[in-house]
């Protein structure tokens, strides 16, 4: 069904096949696959009384399976609590690396760029304005990268070029003529400027004649960072959903077709119910005596001649059941395939721990692994590298204050924290694990408060072990700790006098 649908989107032919699989994809992702089918559910006949068929109609039932496979694996991967802490030895170029990417909303970036990258790859910009740092996500659609043959991970220049309408042009400053209507529109980012050309007609290219585009100097702009300021992000290994090494595999294809099947099915039971709230009436002929016409209502007996009768004719409810059934194994079978969420909310009887709940959506655990391959250690580290990169070439501010560069020998890495947040059960099951192998010299202290770190969000282990040995100092030496971590002195009590012979303790 799903190439039924396809078969009746043109392809651009002045576009490589690329562009065309990933505009298909993208349609999935964004619920507008079925735009291009232009009759209605419930239009059954045609002006001249010819039956639709189903593949002809959109369904009036939408349940984008895909997106929602996209999100649940999306929200495990940069969800609240979920996002990677950025690392490194220096605890002041920790903070301020963290400073920036909070400043410029790397948190939502990230997240926008794994739904949009779904399709199979998806692209970063970086820029620097005002001395502040900016990332905007684009869909690769219409970007071709060049990869440098010395680093082929590293990217040489990037090219953006589309066509755009000449009003579109003239609304954003260009001087264009009437006689054509499309144009072409083109960018390139090197190492040291972002190109732009002027805009030149599509219609000479069709026509044969070669067109060398021509820089536009009043748009160029010279960014000087000795990089191409841009992330490029494969979404998933394996086969590539276009068929070209730059993309990776698609999150949700393999689910298409079950999603299609599934709109169509509860479309057809949701028509079903209308027809057995409104039934057909079925007259055998000759229908009436002495009448010759009637009013259907419940409140109007239809009388009919001898020979005659009037039916309805009702659907079994049996009908409806079948057809939920067979959508939600329709379903599993769909979640399946693209490792989903398969746990249904009303199965769970009572809260579950860290751990079972882990266990229970193993599938989509799978699956936001992979993705932490792609936009964690891949895409998001490399932004942080960026980041830093730009901080030692030019100043950074983040509200009005200047950021201190960071050394080109800082180690940055990410720390990823559970799946699921523990619960007071599983924490203390830790503390004792931890304890038991740390009591049998198992493991050192440092690397028991690493296992702990996450969960009681300890942010640096080396300052947390300072800490605790000084705690340990002041304890032997008979000091109490304040709530706050300051030793505070203990009173020394004052001993009871005598209380033989009469004596009386002292006050």
């Amino acid at each position: 069904m799903y190439k039924t649908i396809t078969d009746l989107i043109q392809p651009d032919k002045d576009f490589p096949p690329r562009v065309h699989e990933i505009d298909l994809l993208d349609r999935v992702l964004k619920g507008r696959i079925y735009d291009v089918l232009t009759k209605e559910f419930h239009e059954e006949r045609e002006h001249g009384g010819e039956y639709i068929p189903l593949r002809k109609r959109r369904p009036s039932v939408r349940y984008n399976l895909c997106r929602v496979v996209v999100q649940d694996s999306v929200s495990l991967l940069f969800g609240e609590g979920q996002f990677p802490t950025i690392e490194c030895e220096d605890h002041d170029q920790r903070n301020a690396l963290r400073t920036l990417l909070k400043e410029a909303h790397v948190e939502d970036i990230m997240a926008d760029a794994a739904i949009r990258g779904s399709v199979g790859s998806v692209a970063i910009q970086l820029r620097v304005l005002s001395k502040r740092l900016f990332f905007k996500v684009f869909d690769t659609k219409f970007l071709t990268p060049c990869w440098r043959l010395d680093a082929p991970d590293t990217l040489a220049r990037i090219t953006e070029k589309y066509k755009v309408h000449r009003d579109v042009l003239r609304a954003n400053g260009y001087s264009v003529s009437d006689d054509n209507t499309w144009y072409w529109f083109q960018r390139v980012w090197d190492d040291q400027r972002e190109i732009w050309y002027l805009p030149w007609p599509v219609v000479a290219e069709i026509t044969g004649a070669v067109q060398i585009p021509v820089e536009d100097p009043d748009r160029t702009v010279t960014h000087a960072l000795g990089f191409v300021p841009w992330v490029w992000i494969r979404n998933l290994p394996g086969e590539s959903s276009t068929d070209d090494p730059n993309d990776g595999a698609c999150t949700f294809k393999a689910a298409i077709e079950n999603m299609i099947e599934i709109d169509y099915q509860l479309s057809q039971a949701g028509r079903g119910l209308k027809y057995s709230s409104d039934p057909t009436l079925l007259i055998k002929e000759p229908a009436f005596a002495e009448q010759s016409t009637f009013v259907r209502s419940p409140a109007e007996a239809i009388v009919t001649s001898k020979e005659g009768d009037a039916k309805l004719l009702e659907i079994s409810g049996t009908a409806s059941g079948a057809v939920l059934e067979y959508v939600r194994f329709l379903r599993e079978l769909a979640l399946e395939a693209v490792h989903g969420n398969r746990t249904l909310a009303d199965k769970l009887s009572a809260a579950q721990s860290g751990r079972a709940l882990e266990l229970m959506h193993q599938p989509l655990v799978w699956l936001a692994s992979h993705l932490r391959e792609s936009y964690g250690e891949g895409a998001l580290l490399a932004l942080v590298n960026m980041v830093a990169r730009v901080s030692r070439t030019m100043e950074l501010t983040v509200k009005g204050e200047a950021v201190a560069p960071i050394q080109e020998k800082t180690e940055i890495t990410l720390r990823w924290g559970p799946w699921f947040k523990p619960t007071g059960d599983d924490m203390v099951s830790q503390a004792n694990a931890v304890a038991t192998w740390r009591a049998a010299g198992a493991i050192s202290q440092k690397t028991a408060i690493a296992m702990v770190a996450e969960t009681v969000s300890v942010e640096n282990v080396e300052t947390e072990l300072t800490e605790i040995q000084a705690d340990q100092k002041a304890i032997l030496a008979g000091e109490a700790l304040a709530p706050s971590g300051l030793a505070i002195p203990q009173a020394t009590p004052k001993p009871n006098g005598p209380k033989g012979n009469g004596g009386k303790g002292n006050d």
